[in-house]
């Protein structure tokens, strides 16, 4: 209850944002007592809000502080399922480890997990994500596919579509996909895609879809391995984003593709990525665990797999590390 009275209060706040509002006001806007009023406000300053209050004139945002917190983000959504219900932490060990938990206590569809630092930080393989605080996005999505196991991959390539789409669209800036689950600027790393499946009888049950997206990342967050190979939002495009309004168009760009992919089947989902691929045509090295396979990358087939050319002959590629 609290938590809820906070999230309207904060949204009252922000559609007001150069006015006073008197504390009657306030509570008959939000049907709630003066009393459970100043205790909230007095929540939103411990986390760093600045609320001016004034005799007889009440109450006035002037500074927010930076967070992806539910009363921030739920303002800018748009969507009928996907971060509507969300567990929040400050700090955590690993959103993906939150998300399984939750899907296991039977968490809805398009439940979210999302926090300002992860201290295990996980990517693919067991390698290890760093998440700076307050500077990122880290995030895992649960979803409930009714599609058959051996569909899973699919959803991480989905994913890494429904990034781009959304990220190109609020920065403007020239993102690639990287078969299977990386977003690269200028051949730098700018996201990871994390896709965890369980199922039963060949079906899937739930699927936890992770995210990691360096935003507001600086080079000075990295150590020095990564700083060659990573760069963030920022960076490249020499300005700060505002990462709860990113993450409402990643949310909403996911619900609209994953609808489609569970009416139309993968096609269309193929066709966008291959238009956002940033390999395909070039020489690459892929290391499967047959050994590493050279040739030109040309497309993806019906089922996701990365198509590999080799003289006359075009062979699927469904697990490996790619070397461009």
């Amino acid at each position: 209850m609290s938590s809820r009275i906070r999230e309207q209060l904060l949204s009252f706040f922000l559609e007001r944002q150069d006015d006073f509002l008197s504390g009657e006001e306030i509570s008959e806007h939000l049907q709630c007592s003066r009393t459970a009023i100043w205790k909230q406000i007095e929540e939103l300053r411990k986390e760093g809000y600045q609320i001016e209050a004034r005799p007889k004139r009440g109450y006035r945002l002037i500074y927010r502080p930076d967070r992806v917190a539910p009363e921030e983000l739920k303002p800018h959504l748009s969507t009928d399922r996907f971060g509507q219900q969300i567990r929040y932490r400050q700090k955590m060990s690993s959103t993906q480890l939150l998300a399984h938990e939750w899907a296991r206590e039977e968490a809805v569809e398009g439940s979210l997990v999302i926090t300002e630092e992860q201290v295990q930080g996980r990517g693919r393989l067991g390698r290890t994500w760093v998440s700076p605080p307050h500077s990122g996005i880290w995030m895992s999505l649960i979803l409930r596919p009714p599609i058959p196991l051996i569909q899973a991959p699919q959803l991480t390539l989905l994913t890494s579509v429904a990034l781009t789409r959304a990220l190109r669209q609020e920065t403007g800036l020239e993102i690639r996909i990287k078969w299977p689950n990386d977003l690269l600027i200028h051949g730098r790393k700018v996201c990871g895609i994390l896709t965890e499946t369980r199922g039963e009888q060949d079906q899937v049950q739930y699927v936890v879809l992770g995210m990691g997206i360096n935003v507001n990342v600086t080079a000075s967050c990295w150590p020095k391995e990564l700083k060659e190979t990573a760069t963030s939002l920022a960076i490249e495009g020499n300005t700060t984003y505002h990462r709860p309004k990113l993450i409402a168009k990643i949310l909403e760009e996911l619900e609209g593709l994953y609808d489609a992919y569970l009416a139309h089947g993968f096609e269309p989902i193929r066709i966008l990525w291959e238009e956002y691929a940033g390999m395909l045509g070039r020489q690459i090295r892929t290391l499967t665990p047959e050994g590493p396979v050279k040739g030109t990358a040309v497309g993806l087939d019906r089922s996701g797999a990365l198509l590999i050319q080799r003289g006359d002959q075009v062979s699927p590629v469904f697990s490996a590390e790619i070397d461009c």
